[in-house]
């Protein structure tokens, strides 16, 4: 249950300001990679540091996701907003004037928690604000928003470190976020309502703190290992992941017998269609921002393009995913949602074969239109993968469950999206070293890998839609 002020309507006005500031986050996932080759010079980082630049934002983002929810339901979901713009731009800040790698990483760290306070909020404000046509219609926004800020911040991100204004090169990518703060801060008072939830709802800190460690385990080993040679400490973290994430399962399995409000709900994950949405966020989303990774330091490192050409050669596959989005209702309303994932997967798979042949042929001069057929492609298929993945994951979920399923999976999600560029650019630095950096090789061995976990995907969608099939056939004689 939730509850909001007499006056709390959201209009035209305070939509806008809630998409502006879902905006902010969506942009900082896609603007950073078109700086790293910029960052690196500036930095002196090496490969796994700009991979953890990437990653620390969204397990950040990832482990606060729930709290950050459940937080604006207790204390009001326009205040928390507001706290989260703040720290966001606080942030920014930090990261605009950091000058070495580790407290960039502090700052992209409290970016994150900026984020997941932040996001939870507009999605909640809209569900009990809006009804009807209004109501669908704000959704659909918020779902274009993420294309819509891929393209945003892969262009724009470029544009500002070529302009190089007042000389701030990559630091602009994030000292724009504050006038964007300081305007929604202005306005979200005025026309965005204050909302909140009917009763108090336990937060589960000892969950959260056992997720963050867990992930934190695999996220610097699997980021540093390689790069120091796998030193024990390194070894020892990774295997300490194993146990914690058990300690993490016993946490929540006690959270629910008290019946608490565990951020991993056990009883949840007992459903197989849960389990199949775990699966896809896990291989899907990490694929997604490793891809995203490794394709921008490549084209920037690797063939020499600057940040304005990098960004402009995603344009196509941002455009696409955005395109392809618009019709994805469609699609599941006609085919199901199991077989949108299908097409999703085949098409996705068929635009990195694409890109491989491409890269092939242009090398060493990969451009912005002999990469568009193949990231049309990618981003085509892209869109259809996500329009399905939280019909799938929350399609059994009970009613009174909506809340703690949608928080679940989008805490795995944001979890693999920061683990993506870890994974992938783990395998890219390997076969650089290797290869005595031969950049063709590195990405394609890396967008290989990618192929081979989306592979894995459509083999377990493919059983899946079996399954169903069998259900269908087994309840025919009775009907009949």
């Amino acid at each position: 249950m939730n509850i909001a002020s007499p006056a709390a309507r959201l209009g035209r006005a305070g939509l806008i300001i809630l998409l502006a500031g879902q905006l902010l986050p969506m942009i900082d996932f896609s603007i950073v990679n078109v700086g790293l080759d910029s960052m690196a010079q500036s930095l002196g980082a090496s490969p796994a540091q700009l991979e953890l630049i990437v990653a620390v934002y969204g397990v950040a983002f990832a482990v606060c996701l729930a709290m950050g929810g459940r937080l604006g339901d207790n204390l009001g979901r326009r205040r928390l907003f507001l706290w989260g713009v703040r720290l966001f731009a606080i942030a920014s800040l930090l990261c605009g004037m950091a000058n070495s790698v580790w407290l960039l990483l502090v700052a992209r760290v409290l970016q994150g928690v900026g984020a997941a306070l932040i996001v939870p909020q507009i999605l909640a404000t809209i569900h009990v604000c809006l009804r009807g046509r209004e109501h669908t219609r704000a959704l659909g926004l918020y779902g274009g928003i993420g294309g819509l800020a891929f393209i945003v911040g892969q262009v724009l991100g470029g544009l500002l470190i070529t302009l190089n204004v007042a000389g701030y090169g990559w630091r602009s990518v994030f000292l724009i976020n504050i006038p964007v703060c300081l305007l929604v801060l202005a306005c979200a008072h005025r026309w965005v309502p204050d909302t909140r939830g009917e009763k108090p709802v336990s937060i589960d800190l000892p969950g959260t703190l056992l997720l963050g460690l867990t992930i934190a385990c695999l996220l610097f080993p699997l980021a540093l290992g390689p790069v120091w040679h796998w030193p024990w400490p390194c070894l020892a973290l990774l295997a300490a992941s194993a146990p914690l994430l058990a300690l993490l399962w016993r946490v929540e399995r006690r959270q629910e017998q008290r019946n608490n409000f565990p951020l991993l709900p056990p009883a949840l994950l007992r459903l197989a269609s849960v389990r199949f949405g775990l699966i896809i966020a896990i291989l899907f989303f990490s694929c997604w921002s490793g891809f995203m990774f490794v394709m921008a330091l490549t084209l920037q490192a690797g063939a020499g393009l600057n940040s304005f050409q990098s960004g402009n050669a995603f344009i196509a596959l941002g455009a696409a995913y955005f395109a392809s989005s618009l019709l994805s209702n469609t699609v599941v309303e006609h085919f199901g949602k199991v077989r949108t994932l299908m097409f999703g997967c085949l098409i996705q798979m068929a635009g990195l074969l694409a890109l491989m042949l491409t890269l092939r042929l242009v090398w060493p001069q990969p451009g912005i239109f002999n990469l568009i057929p193949a990231t049309l492609l990618i981003g085509f298929g892209q869109a259809f993968i996500v329009s399905s993945f939280f019909r799938i994951g929350l399609s059994d979920v009970p009613t009174e469950h909506a809340g703690s399923g949608s928080a679940m999976l989008a805490t795995v999600q944001q979890t693999a999206l920061g683990l993506g560029p870890i994974l992938l650019g783990t395998v890219l630095v390997q076969v650089l070293h290797v290869t005595q950096g031969n950049y063709l090789s590195a990405l394609l061995t890396a967008v290989a890998v990618e192929f081979v976990l989306m592979l894995a995907l459509l083999s377990r969608t493919l059983l899946v839609l079996r399954a169903e099939r069998r259900q269908a056939a087994l309840k025919q004689p009775c009907r009949s």
